[in-house]
């Protein structure tokens, strides 16, 4: 009996063992297949693509647009430079359904937002500049109507926004408040519409009519961009979207800075003084300024003003300096000088040449030297005698006026060289063996009609004569940097080693000099300049368009039916004359006139200006005063008693003294000193040498 059951439990333990030996099998297989179906899950497995899209949230590639690099002064002043500002919109029925689910609540819980709300729109208002009253309306029609994205008030920038972010509502965060932040970057001009051609633009390609990219900044976008980067973005439970990590993430790279030539210091001063010119003058309809660096072609200043003809403002809306392409006129005559004096045609300034009354067959008479015999080449170039020009090509190169023109490549005034600004015009050139050449062109070229070209290429041959003949190719960007490290360094580059020998370059200085010298067509605005300058006038008329033509009809090429013409008025030269350290040009064009506006008035005029406050913000350029007579030899004597009468003292001389000294001298003659101004004396009333009754009072004025 006990053996049977024992039997009976090991039978019993068996047939448990093995129902554990099968589940355990079970489970073991169980368990590889499982894990074989995650690694088939894992990495061979693909899901439908039809049906994948339902399951799985969509992730959007997002571009990361770079920092924009910015353009800088020659003296490190930021010119353009890029900024976030942040626009302010508002989810007005942000919590409205939530409130109206609280039941009893739900007009508690409204009235607090509410509350919140008018203190958040008063608070925006007074950080906008605005009404808060209409800030408080605008929210609550806003929620009314059911508004999810209205507009609050202009751009902020970073230090406004954190003001705004600690008022009531808004710092309960963007789902409480309903404020939506959106931050975009913005280019900011800190000197406002000065150089604003220059620096240019930008503008998006939509909008494009073929002049989206502008002055510096469409010329090397390429360097100041930079390049974008790039996120996937996925979506979120509360409908945000956020950056996906398990995908792919492209840094951006910021753009470089352009650090240029221009010093805003020099803008100003130029620009100042070509609106205070032609701001009142309405016949003007555009002008244009260039200051250059004599020893490099650096360019510090460049201003092109064009007047609005709606409220007749003055604009950088087109660039003159480098677009306009015309004939020059008479400041194109020191390019047929050079060419005389290098070929030997000439040996001097002072050569005589007969006048014949100012009459050259197929030219119109020049009534400037009719009644001479003859007039010397200076004379004649110091008055802008037409007739002597046209005679020194006329006489020497009419057989072979292609030697003459060749010198004008060799100026480089007939091609457009590589600049830093898109846009300069291609100078034109008569072609001697062209079919539409005129025997009368070789004449019309040597004082400035029949050829074409742009101030910047009248400045840059002008600029080589004070350089002594060494032509430098006029730029605006010194180098490219990042974080203040130079990246690539561009600077100053030579368009010719020598247009002439620097006797040749003497010999124009000297003409030049004449020209704003007693008798000279520039002498009565720049005869009394705080510096010498040298240079040329020109007044040449332009040829009509084809839209003048047709409305108006014409006379001839240049004057229409009832006798209008354009006038281009301009003035060229370089100070100091005597050792030169910047070149300039003045251009301006008239609309149609029956006037005229000449290059030795308004330009001259505003090269005055620009000359005077230049001396004046350069310490170096102070006078130097020559000693007059010899010291006297010390006696035992007052110092009164050696040169003043006390009856009738006279009115010592004391310009270009400083205070102290001039101070010293008229009191020691018994005499009294006012004085206005810092610097040295540049005026005294009264006149040195008068005499005076003693005590009489001396002004004095200091610059």
């Amino acid at each position: 009996m006990a053996t049977q059951s024992q039997n009976s439990t090991k039978k019993e333990r068996d047939r448990i063992g093995m129902i554990l030996y099968y589940l355990y099998a079970a489970f073991l297989i169980l368990s590889v297949v499982l894990v074989g179906r995650i690694a088939y899950i894992q990495w061979f497995w693909k899901p439908d693509k039809t049906i994948e899209k339902y399951f799985r949230p969509t992730s959007s590639k997002s571009v990361i647009d770079p920092e924009r690099g910015a353009i800088i002064g020659c003296d490190g002043k930021l010119l353009a430079m890029s900024t976030p500002l942040y626009e302010l919109y508002m989810d007005c029925t942000v919590r409205k359904d939530y409130f109206k689910e609280q039941g009893s609540d739900s007009k508690k819980l409204e009235d607090e937002w509410q509350a919140k709300a008018k203190q958040f729109a008063k608070g925006l208002a007074a950080e906008m500049g605005a009404d808060g009253e209409n800030y408080w309306k605008m929210i609550q029609k806003g929620r009314k109507d059911g508004n999810k994205y209205m507009r609050l008030g202009h751009p902020i920038d970073r230090e406004t926004l954190l003001r705004i972010q600690k008022l009531p509502l808004m710092e309960e965060g963007q789902y409480r408040s309903g404020v939506i932040v959106v931050k975009k970057d913005s280019r900011q001009y800190p000197y406002g519409k000065l150089a604003v051609r220059t620096i240019g633009y930008v503008k998006d390609n939509s909008n494009s009519n073929g002049n989206n990219h502008i002055g510096l900044e469409g010329k090397y976008d390429y360097v100041l961009h930079g390049k974008e980067g790039e996120m996937w973005l996925r979506p979120t439970d509360n409908k945000e979207r956020i950056q996906n990590y398990d995908s792919l993430y492209v840094k951006p790279e910021d753009g470089l800075d352009v650090r240029t030539t221009l010093d805003i210091t020099m803008q100003d001063i130029v620009d100042r003084a070509l609106r205070r010119q032609i701001e009142e003058d309405k016949s003007i309809e555009m002008g244009c300024a260039v200051l250059m660096d004599v020893k490099t072609g650096a360019i510090r200043s460049m201003v092109n003003l064009v007047r609005d003809s709606t409220d007749w403002s003055l604009n950088e809306t087109y660039n003159m300096a480098i677009g306009l392409s015309s004939e020059p006129g008479s400041v194109f005559k020191a390019t047929t000088l050079m060419t005389a004096l290098e070929d030997g045609v000439i040996k001097s300034l002072d050569d005589r040449i007969p006048t014949n009354n100012g009459i050259i067959p197929g030219y119109p008479q020049d009534d400037h030297v009719i009644g001479m015999k003859d007039i010397s080449i200076l004379h004649g170039f110091e008055i802008s005698s037409n007739y002597v020009f046209r005679y020194l090509a006329v006489k020497n190169y009419a057989d072979n006026p292609k030697k003459f023109l060749d010198k004008l490549y060799l100026y480089k005034l007939g091609q457009a060289f590589d600049f830093d600004l898109d846009g300069l015009q291609v100078p034109e050139i008569p072609n001697p063996d062209s079919p539409i050449w005129s025997p009368t062109d070789l004449g019309s070229v040597a004082m400035g009609y029949a050829v074409k070209e742009t101030p910047l290429h009248i400045l840059t041959f002008y600029n080589a004569v004070a350089n002594k003949g060494k032509m430098m190719k006029p730029y605006l960007v010194e180098s490219i940097e990042k974080n203040g490290v130079v990246k690539t360094k561009k600077g100053p580059s030579v368009l010719n080693a020598s247009i002439c020998s620097k006797a040749t370059a003497d010999t124009l200085l000297r003409a030049m000099k004449a020209v704003t010298q007693d008798g000279g067509t520039a002498a009565r605005r720049l005869g009394g300049a705080k510096m010498q300058v040298a240079g040329k006038t020109g007044t040449s008329r332009q040829v009509l368009s084809g839209e003048e033509i047709k409305k108006y009809g014409m006379q001839n090429p240049y004057v229409t039916r009832d006798g209008s013409y354009h006038n281009l008025a301009t003035f060229v030269g370089f100070f100091p004359a005597d050792a030169p350290k910047y070149s300039a040009i003045i251009c301006l064009k008239s609309f149609l006139i029956r006037g005229s506006v000449y290059g030795g008035v308004l330009p001259a005029a505003a090269m005055r200006e620009i000359v005077d406050a230049l001396y004046s913000l350069d310490p170096s350029w102070g006078e130097t005063l020559e000693p007059k007579t010899t010291i006297p030899k010390m006696e035992v004597q007052t110092a009164m008693a050696s040169f003043v009468d006390p009856k009738e003292p006279v009115v010592p001389d004391v310009k270009g003294l400083g205070l102290k000294d001039a101070m010293y001298m008229i009191e020691n003659s018994g005499l009294k000193c006012i004085y206005s101004g810092t610097g040295h004396v540049t005026s005294q009333v009264p006149k040195a040498g008068q005499k005076v009754a003693p005590g009489t009072s001396v002004t004095i004025g200091l610059k």
